[in-house]
C-alpha cells in the first residue's frame, strides 16, 4: 500500500506540492510569531540607573499595599507623597544627605531649535545639581550651575555639535517650569540617558521651584538609616512619616523613573504578538485545512476506482492519512526552519517601528518550534479527516457518479457543526449586548468573535456558493457570448473548488473589515463622545502623562474677564472590590462649579454639582454605584478615605472616569485647563488674552476643534501597527493560498480546457473564461467576508446605541477595495498562468483527462 501511495503522490505532484507550500507557510508564520512571543515573557535584568552611585536612597513609597483574605494586593500610586521634613531632619544627623526634587520641565533654543521634551509628548525632568553625583550624569562640557538663570542640560552624543540640532554651552534657551517660562543660559552639558531627559538647576532654585522632597540620598550605614526612619515615624504626627522606603543595592532601581518600563513595554508587545499569533494560527489552520480538504476532494475519481477495484474503506483512509503524513512532516520541518529564519527580521521590524523596546530580540527558546511543528501535523490530519472518511464511505457502485461532479449535499455533521458555530458567534454577540455592551468595544472581543462566524460561513459554503455565484454572475451571464454563462456554471457546479479558492478571500475580507471597521468606528465614537461632553471653547493640556501646566498660566487664565475656567488635575483612586480585587480607576480632581460651565457629563443618576470634599463621582462600571452609598477608596497618594457617591456617569466608550475634589488629590498638579466664553462676553478679547497667557508661559492653547482633531480619533501606535501586522499576515497568506489552490485547481482541469478547445474556443477565449471564473470566486469570497464583517459591525453599532453613544459606523471602503483588488489580481494571475501553460499542448492529448 505504501508503494501505491508513493506512486499516487508522484503522479499528482502538483496537488501535493500545493499542500506542502500551504502547510510550510502556515507553520512558518506560527513559528515566527511564536518565537517573538516567547521573547516577551521575560524582561532583561537592569540594575539601578538613576541612583546607581547612591549608597542609600530614602523616599516615600509609591506602592499601595492592601491585605485581603487571599493575600496582599498592590497597586501603583498616582501621586506618591513627599519625604516628610521630620524624616529628612532625622537622617541629616547621620551624615551627608542630598535632597532630590523632580519636576516637569521643557526647553527650547532661542535660536529656533525644537522643543526638548524627552520624546513625543513626554516632559523632561528638572533636578537640583547636587544630586547628579549620585546619578550617571557627568559633565561632558562646561561647568555646574552656580546662580539662578543657569542650567545644565542632557545632550545626546549626536547632538553635541550644532549640526546635530542640539544645544551647546553658552546657548540661551527658553525653559518652562512649574513657575512659568523664562530664558536661561546653558553653562554645562551631560550625556543623555534613555530613562529621562534631565535639566539641572542650582539647589536653591530647584527647592524654590519644587519645595517637596521626592527622595533623599543618604551617605550613612543602611541599618542606621532604617533605625532613624522608624524613629522619625514614631515621633511624627500620625500618618506623616508612614510609607517610607529605604533602598539599597539592587532595590535602588525602584527609585528610577518608571522602573517597570521594560516589563510594561513587554506587556504591550506581548498583547500585540499574542493577538498576531492567534490570528496567524487561525488563518493558517483555516486555509491549510481547506487546502488539504480540496486536495482530497480532487481525487474522488481515483478513490472511486480503487473502491471498484476492491479496496476497502479502511485502506482508502489509511492511504489518505499516509499521504498527509508524508507531506506534513517535511512541510512542518520546513516551516519551522522558515520561522526560525523569519523571527529575527520580525523582531527587528518591531524595534525599528518603535513597537518594541530597543533591546528586544529573539531568545533561545525552542518550544515555539515544537508547538508549530505539531500544530502543522495536527492541521494536516484534521484537514484530511472529514474528506478521507467521506471518500472511504463511497460504495463501489456509486464510485463513478460520486466522482463525476459535486452534488452539493453536505453531511449532517457539517450542518450541525456550522450551525453550532454560527449560533455561538451570534449568541455571544447577543449575550454581550444584553449583559455588558461595553464588552463589544474591547480588543479581545472584536478580534476573536469574527473567527466563529468565519468558520461557520465556510462550513456552509457548499450551500451558499451556488446562489451567490448566480447572484454575482446574473448580469454577465446575460451578456452576449458564452463566457459569463460558462463561468457561472463552472463555479456553481465545482462547489468544492469554488469554496477552497474563496476561503482565503473570505478570511481576509472578514478580518480586514471587522478589525479596521471596528477600530475606526470606536475611534469615531470616542471623538463624538468627547465633542458632546466638552462644551469649552478652548482646551489647554500639559504634554505627556505626568506633565503640568505652569502655575502662572493657570492664574492668568482664571483672571481673564468673561472666561469660565476649569483647572483640573489627573489622579487616580483605588477601590477593593468584593474584598479581594484591588481596582484602580483614572480620575480627575475638579471644582464642580467650574466643571459644570465647560462640560456636559453623561449623568445616569445623581448630580455632579453635589460633589464636595466628602463625595465622589463614579461610573456604571463600579461595583458600588448607588447614589448616597459610601465607598472606601485609596486616593492617589495612598490615603484611605470613605467617600459618598454623589453621581453616577454612564459607561460610554470607557472614557468616563471618576471625579473628586482637588483636596482629595493634593499631590497632583494642574495638567488641563478648559475655558469657555461666558454668554455676552467679548469672544475675541478672551481669545487674545488666553493666547497671550499661553505665549508668555509656553502653554499650547487649542480651540475645541483643534484639540479634538489632535486627540480624537486616535489609536495608539502599537494598536495601528498590530492591525497592520495581522492584516499583512492575512493578506500574505491569502496571496499564497490563492495562488496555491488555483494552480492545483487549474492543473486538474486540463481535460476541461481541452474539451473547450476542441469545441472551437480560441486560446484567448479560454483564458478569459479562466480569468472570469477566478473573479467570480473572489467576488463570492468577498461577499461571504462582507457578511461576517457586517454582522460584527452591526453588533458594534448596537453596543454603542445601548451605551448611549450616537456615532455612525465607519467602513474602510478604501482599504477593503484595495484588498479585494489585490486578491482579484492574484487570483487571475494564478489561474491564467497555469492555464496558459496547459494550452501550449494539443487539445487532443488531454481531452481524455477530463474528470
Amino acid at each position: 500500500m505504501l508503494r501505491l501511495t508513493l506512486q499516487g503522490m508522484r503522479a499528482r505532484w502538483v496537488t501535493f506540492t500545493g499542500s506542502f507550500v500551504a502547510l510550510a507557510l502556515g507553520v512558518g508564520l506560527i513559528a515566527a510569531t511564536g518565537l517573538a512571543l516567547a521573547a516577551t515573557f521575560q524582561a532583561p535584568h537592569r540594575g539601578p540607573e538613576r541612583f546607581a552611585a547612591a549608597p542609600v536612597v530614602v523616599r516615600a513609597t509609591d506602592t499601595l499595599r492592601v491585605s485581603t483574605p487571599i493575600g496582599e494586593r498592590t497597586q501603583r500610586l498616582a501621586d506618591p507623597r513627599a519625604v516628610p521634613a521630620e524624616v529628612a531632619a532625622e537622617l541629616a544627623r547621620l551624615g551627608r544627605t542630598v535632597e532630590d526634587r523632580t519636576f516637569p520641565v521643557s526647553y527650547a533654543s532661542l535660536g529656533g531649535g525644537a522643543d526638548r521634551t524627552g520624546g513625543e509628548g513626554a516632559a523632561a525632568a528638572g533636578h537640583p545639581w547636587s544630586v547628579a553625583a549620585a546619578t550617571p550624569y557627568r559633565l561632558t562640557d562646561g561647568r555646574a550651575p552656580r546662580t539662578p538663570g543657569e542650567v545644565v542640560v542632557a545632550v545626546a552624543a549626536r547632538e553635541r555639535d550644532r549640526s546635530g540640532g542640539g544645544v551647546a554651552v553658552g546657548d540661551r534657551v527658553r525653559v518652562v517650569t512649574p513657575a512659568g517660562a523664562d530664558s536661561r543660559t546653558v553653562v554645562g552639558t551631560v550625556a543623555a540617558t534613555d530613562f529621562e531627559t534631565a535639566v539641572f538647576f542650582t539647589d536653591a532654585e530647584a527647592a524654590q521651584l519644587s519645595p517637596r522632597i521626592d527622595a533623599l540620598v543618604v551617605h550613612a550605614d543602611a541599618a542606621a538609616v532604617r533605625k532613624a526612619v522608624r524613629k522619625a515615624v514614631r515621633n511624627a504626627v500620625r500618618g506623616t512619616g508612614s510609607g517610607i522606603d529605604v533602598l539599597t543595592g539592587d532595590e535602588r532601581r525602584r527609585a528610577d523613573p518608571d522602573p517597570d518600563r521594560d516589563s510594561e513595554a513587554l506587556v504591550s508587545v506581548n498583547a500585540l504578538l499574542g493577538t498576531a499569533a492567534g490570528i496567524t494560527c487561525f488563518v493558517s489552520v483555516f486555509v491549510v485545512a481547506s487546502t488539504f480538504a480540496f486536495a482530497v476532494a480532487q481525487r474522488r475519481r481515483e478513490f472511486g476506482l480503487l473502491r471498484t477495484a476492491g479496496a476497502t474503506a479502511r485502506q482508502i483512509r489509511r492511504t489518505v492519512f499516509a499521504e498527509a503524513v508524508l507531506v506534513a512532516v517535511p512541510a512542518s520541518a520546513a516551516g519551522c526552519l522558515l520561522g526560525a529564519v523569519g523571527a529575527p527580521p520580525l523582531a527587528a521590524w518591531m524595534v525599528d517601528s518603535g513597537v518594541a523596546p530597543s533591546w528586544f530580540a529573539i531568545g533561545d527558546q525552542t518550544w515555539p518550534l515544537h508547538t508549530a511543528f505539531w500544530t502543522g501535523l495536527c492541521v494536516a490530519m484534521a484537514g484530511v479527516l472529514t474528506s478521507s472518511w467521506r471518500a472511504g464511505r463511497i460504495k463501489p457502485t456509486e464510485a463513478l457518479r460520486e466522482a463525476a461532479l459535486d452534488n452539493g449535499t453536505m453531511p449532517p455533521s457539517r450542518w450541525l457543526l456550522g450551525a453550532l458555530l454560527l449560533l455561538a458567534g451570534l449568541g455571544l454577540l447577543v449575550w454581550s449586548l444584553a449583559t455588558d455592551p461595553g464588552e463589544a468595544l474591547k480588543r479581545k472581543t472584536y478580534i476573536t468573535r469574527p473567527m466563529l462566524l468565519i468558520v461557520g460561513f465556510a462550513l456552509y459554503a457548499p450551500v451558499l456558493v451556488p446562489p451567490l455565484v448566480r447572484l454575482v454572475t446574473w448580469l454577465p451571464a446575460r451578456l452576449p457570448g458564452a463566457t459569463g454563462l460558462l463561468a457561472r456554471e463552472n463555479a456553481a457546479t465545482g462547489v468544492r473548488r469554488t469554496a477552497a479558492v474563496a476561503a482565503p478571500v473570505l478570511i481576509t475580507v472578514a478580518l480586514a473589515a471587522s478589525l479596521l471597521g471596528t477600530t475606526a468606528t470606536i475611534n469615531e465614537a470616542k471623538a463624538t463622545e468627547a465633542a458632546t461632553q466638552t462644551t469649552a471653547d478652548y482646551v489647554v493640556a500639559a504634554p505627556g502623562d505626568k506633565g503640568a501646566l505652569p502655575a502662572p498660566f493657570v492664574t492668568r487664565a482664571q483672571s481673564i474677564p468673561g472666561a469660565a475656567v476649569s483647572a483640573s488635575r489627573s489622579t487616580a483612586v483605588t477601590v477593593l472590590e468584593e474584598g479581594v480585587a484591588l481596582v484602580r480607576s483614572e480620575a480627575r480632581a475638579v471644582d464642580p462649579a467650574a466643571l459644570a460651565a465647560v462640560s456636559r457629563l453623561p449623568v445616569a443618576s445623581g448630580r455632579v454639582a453635589d460633589l464636595d470634599d466628602g463625595g465622589i463621582v463614579v461610573n456604571e462600571e463600579w461595583l458600588t454605584r448607588t447614589v448616597g452609598q459610601r465607598v472606601r477608596v485609596w486616593l492617589g497618594d495612598g490615603r484611605e478615605v470613605t467617600l459618598r457617591i454623589v453621581a453616577v456617569l454612564r459607561t460610554g466608550t470607557g472614557g468616563n472616569g471618576v471625579y473628586v475634589t482637588p483636596r482629595n488629590a493634593p499631590g497632583a498638579p494642574v495638567d488641563r485647563v478648559d475655558v469657555a466664553v461666558r454668554d455676552g462676553a467679548d469672544a475675541s478679547a478672551v481669545d487674545a488674552a488666553l493666547r497671550e497667557a499661553g505665549a508668555a508661559t509656553r502653554a499650547t492653547v487649542l480651540t475645541k476643534d483643534e484639540w479634538l482633531a489632535r486627540s480624537h480619533p486616535r489609536s495608539s501606535e502599537s494598536t495601528r501597527l498590530g492591525l497592520l501586522l495581522i492584516l499583512g499576515i492575512a493578506l500574505l497568506y491569502t496571496g499564497i493560498a490563492l495562488a496555491n489552490t488555483l494552480v492545483m485547481a487549474t492543473s486538474d482541469r486540463v481535460g476541461d480546457l481541452a474539451v473547450l478547445r476542441l469545441a472551437g474556443a480560441t486560446k484567448p477565449q479560454v483564458l478569459r473564461l479562466v480569468a472570469a471564473e477566478a473573479l467570480v470566486v473572489v467576488a463570492v469570497g468577498s461577499l461571504l467576508g462582507g457578511a461576517v464583517a457586517g454582522l460584527n459591525l452591526l453588533g458594534l453599532r448596537g453596543a454603542l446605541a445601548l451605551l448611549s453613544v450616537r456615532s455612525p459606523l465607519v467602513v474602510p471602503w478604501g482599504d477593503l477595495g484595495a484588498m479585494v483588488a489585490a486578491s482579484a489580481v492574484l487570483a487571475v494571475l494564478a489561474a491564467v498562468v497555469p492555464a496558459l501553460t496547459a494550452l501550449r499542448t494539443r487539445p487532443v492529448e488531454h481531452a481524455g483527462t477530463r474528470e
